[in-house]
């Protein structure tokens, strides 16, 4: 097996060293072939896409589908919300009749009817004031002395106080806000047509109430989906204007030290700029939509890019400083950095892979998005660029450009070696003791991230309140936009808390003509649980229940009907079902029978209320226990319900994965060292550094208070795929190095050869994909610190930790320390090598010197 790879290791180092522009060639073509899919690419936004085939959200589908008009797709509503000292006044009112009147002025805006606190007083001075100009004419007549008698007789009129802030005072009429609504009637060809570009049907109706109310006087804020949706997709253009600039301009700065040289410089870039095309030309090609965790995936792509990009870079140049030409060099190079590549690609790929065992579509396609980037970067960096360098220096000697150096990053004997090699000289003399010490620590970092907690809301994908003025004061198009909607969702819950409050809703799926059915409804909501609001020990809500018993109280013949059919003379009919609900449709509430009773009588909604200061875990529980009070199939729904499932399935997705993650990753490397080296054991160290730095992540979860959320739920399988590529250089090295000489030479070699690479690497992408901290999207910046931080511990954990991990290793793998394996027969683990009398080095140099006299220049023995 070790012969076979050698063999397609040494085919595609044939390619690129001696057919590189044919290598380059057809990587461009491929290139122009990807660049198609970007004009195919769509974009998703918002909460919806993750709640796709989940329980509770496909309840609540249907009953959007089933309980029409009121929660059709082709009707909607916008909100507009009023704020004055007394919104209540005369004036006041009147701005916000004068409003409404402007919006359904406009045919476009398809307004369908309005309601308003306004709108109730004016028809309480006078009952005829039924459209909004007799409306508006009757307060123009009025006295405020007219207007406070009128507020003072809908006291207690829920249509009226349902719309007023908190602080509403009957005494006095008088409130600081209240809420008008617009209703809209949506055609088919407006819906289909609005929701190609992934935006709200409502959103360009919404966009243009809101300029109409920039012109109109008085302080009203237009809210609504169409407005919710609009800076969905806002805040995600915003993000990668600011964040993409600012990762360059990092990310070139820290090239520019890399690789010291503008050609490299150029062919780096154009690489990584490669890969993202190819990656996003992939995404348009395949069809998947670009959603806000995708947001992440060009730095991801950057930072194995440039991980991959350097260490190509500063191994050629390492063996082009022992002399070597061009075309040896990169052979040597690419032998070595293929196979490593392959391994940190393999790896990495089954850690985003690990990803579709999510519940979570959103999840599920970043995984494989991320693995096919990865996948994409393996074959740029490991092919392209090779074959790129050696046309660039055959030809570069003619082209007048200055080469400022060729020196790799880290050489014995320097400053910057000295400094990478801390985690040897630990490893030289308390390995075992430092060890456990480490695994300790990681075990107790574990334990304490077991508290960390998971959240899914509206707000996870939504500009803040309030934008950095850093980022308010960048130029355009780089500036952010303005954004109202988590501010006035703050404002809604502060301001109408107690008069709108929370719900879930109760979907019943049976025959609700049965004699038992409205009973069973009934009967639920005795004794409800605590978060559920109750008077009497009976939960308050609204079903065909209650439709049935205030219709009786108004109309004596149906109240009669009711009677007859009451055998338990609860108020609530047991008998001929069918009859009362045929008579309930022609009456004058069919439209609110038509909210809580299918139009098959195969189906019904319960919608409880619930408290305003329960959480969402409490009230998912709660409305739980009382679906499984019904002999029905009952299903617990409404948001609250769907964001809380959404919520423990991002848990179990991040947990799942993180298994799966690992448990793919160690039957990987046990497989592919047992290939390549007939070292399957070396895994379990390749494993330590990767276990610490994930244990390391979790725990500064909790201590910096980050939750597991939407984008945060791929950190820890993530932490493993980016955290290998650190130590499989290393390990890679290592096995190289310690077939040549002794344990601690070829550690030494090691860190310091590969340490400068890895160094450059992880600053560069640890600030590359640190700046999504500037990003609008709070979430997206908590995504970028841990990113940027499981880098950073990965690094660390590589040339600090692994060190002492291979010392032990070799304690237990190899006859002594102080002798090369191949010269103790140790190719394989207690297998003989059948090259044991010779060394071959990376480049397949032999070389029969005894090691303790051979010299490194690089890495390579001469």
């Amino acid at each position: 097996m070790n012969y076979d790879y050698q063999r397609i290791v040494d085919w595609v180092d044939d390619r690129i060293v001696e057919q590189s522009g044919r290598v380059i060639l057809a990587f461009l073509l491929v290139t122009a072939l990807f660049a198609v899919g970007l004009g195919s690419v769509s974009t998703e936004s918002g909460t919806q896409q993750f709640a796709e085939d989940i329980p509770a959200q496909n309840a609540l589908d249907q009953i959007n589908d089933e309980f029409l008009p009121v929660f059709g797709e082709n009707t909607g509503s916008t909100q507009l919300i009023q704020r004055s000292p007394n919104v209540l006044s005369r004036q006041s009112l009147l701005a916000m009749l004068r409003t409404q009147e402007r919006i359904e002025e406009k045919p476009t805006l398809r307004v369908s009817g309005t309601s308003s606190a306004a709108a109730v007083v004016a028809r309480t001075i006078d009952p005829q004031a039924t459209t909004l100009e007799r409306q508006i004419t009757t307060l123009e007549r009025a006295t405020q002395s007219d207007v406070r008698a009128a507020v003072r007789a809908n006291a207690d009129n829920p249509a009226f106080t349902g719309t007023l802030s908190n602080d509403f005072n009957a005494q006095s009429a008088s409130a600081s806000s209240t809420i008008g609504v617009v209703q809209h009637s949506l055609t088919t060809d407006v819906s289909s047509s609005a929701g190609q570009s992934g935006s709200s049907p409502l959103t360009p109706i919404q966009l243009t109430i809101q300029r109409i109310v920039d012109n109109s006087p008085g302080d009203i804020t237009v809210f609504g989906s169409g407005i919710i949706s609009d800076e969905f997709g806002t805040v995600i253009t915003d993000s990668l204007l600011i964040v993409t600039p600012a990762a360059v301009i990092l990310i070139v700065l820290f090239l520019v030290v890399a690789y010291r040289d503008l050609l490299d410089l150029l062919l780096g870039t154009f690489s990584l700029a490669m890969a993202v095309v190819w990656t996003f030309g992939f995404l348009g090609l395949a069809g998947i939509p670009f959603n806000q965790i995708m947001i992440s995936v060009p730095p991801l792509l950057l930072a194995v890019g440039i991980d991959f990009g350097i260490h190509a870079i500063n191994r050629y140049r390492e063996d082009r400083e022992t002399g070597l030409d061009i075309e040896d060099a990169m052979r040597v190079a690419t032998d070595q950095l293929l196979v490593a590549f392959f391994i940190v690609t393999g790896t990495t790929v089954i850690g985003f892979l690990s990803n579709l065992a999510s519940d979570l579509p959103p999840i599920r396609d970043f995984g494989v998005v991320a693995g096919v980037g990865i996948t994409f970067t393996f074959l740029i960096f490991g092919i392209f660029l090779p074959a790129a360098k050696v046309w660039m220096d055959r030809r570069k000697q003619d082209w007048p450009i200055p080469t400022f150096s060729q020196k790799p990053l880290g050489q014995e004997g320097s400053a910057l070696g000295e400094t990478l090699s801390i985690g040897v000289t630990i490893s030289n003399r308390i390995p075992v003791v430092f060890l456990v010490l480490t695994l300790l620590l990681s075990v107790g970092a574990a334990g304490y991230a077991t508290g960390v907690d998971t959240s899914f809301s509206q707000e996870d994908f939504l500009p803040p309140e309030e934008v950095s003025p850093l980022l308010k004061a960048l130029p355009e198009p780089f500036a952010p936009s303005d954004y109202s909607v988590v501010g006035t969702l703050n404002f809604l819950e502060d301001k109408f808390t107690s008069t709108q409050g929370g719900s879930v809703t109760i979907y019943l799926e049976g025959r609700m003509e049965n004699d038992a059915a409205l009973e069973q409804i009934h009967r639920a909501g005795e004794d409800p649980p605590g978060s559920f609001v109750s008077e009497d020990r009976r939960a308050e809500s609204t079903s065909i229940v209650t439709v049935i018993r205030d219709y009786a109280e108004e109309d004596p013949e149906f109240a009669a009907l009711v009677n007859r059919n009451d055998v338990n003379d609860n108020g609530v009919p047991d008998d001929n079902l069918d009859e009362i609900y045929d008579y309930l449709e022609t009456s004058p509430v069919s439209s609110e029978v038509d909210r809580y009773l299918a139009e098959d009588h195969r189906s019904a909604r319960v919608v409880y209320t619930t408290s305003a200061d329960a959480s969402d875990k409490e009230v998912t529980a709660d409305a739980r226990k009382i679906a499984d009070r019904f002999r029905f199939d009952a299903v617990a729904t409404g948001n609250t319900v769907v964001f809380q499932q959404v919520s423990d399935l991002i848990f179990s997705s991040a947990v799942t994965s993180l298994g799966l993650a690992l448990g793919g990753t160690v039957v990987f490397l046990v497989f592919i060292y047992w290939v390549l080296d007939g070292l399957p054991s070396i895994a379990l160290a390749n494993l330590v550094p990767i276990v610490v730095s994930v244990a390391g992540v979790a725990g500064t979860m909790r201590l910096i208070g980050i939750s597991f959320n939407a984008f945060t739920a791929t950190i820890l399988s993530l932490t493993i795929g980016l955290g290998i590529d650190y130590s499989v250089h290393v390990v890679h090295r290592f096995l190289d190095e310690r077939k040549k000489t002794d344990l601690q030479t070829a550690l030494r070699r090691t860190v310091v050869g590969t340490g400068g690479a890895l160094m450059g690497s992880m600053f560069t992408t640890a600030f590359g994909i640190g700046v999504l901290v500037l990003s609008v999207l709070s979430v997206l910046g908590q995504f970028g610190i841990l990113t940027a931080l499981s880098i950073v511990y990965s690094f660390l954990a590589s040339l600090v930790v692994l060190p002492s991990a291979l010392v032990v290793w070799d304690r237990f793998a190899n006859e002594s320390p102080d002798v090369p394996m191949v010269e103790q027969g140790a190719a394989g683990d207690g297998e003989s090598d059948p090259d044991s009398d010779a060394l071959a080095t990376d480049g397949g140099v032999v070389d029969a010197q005894p090691s303790s006299d051979a010299t490194t220049d690089g890495g390579e023995t001469r």
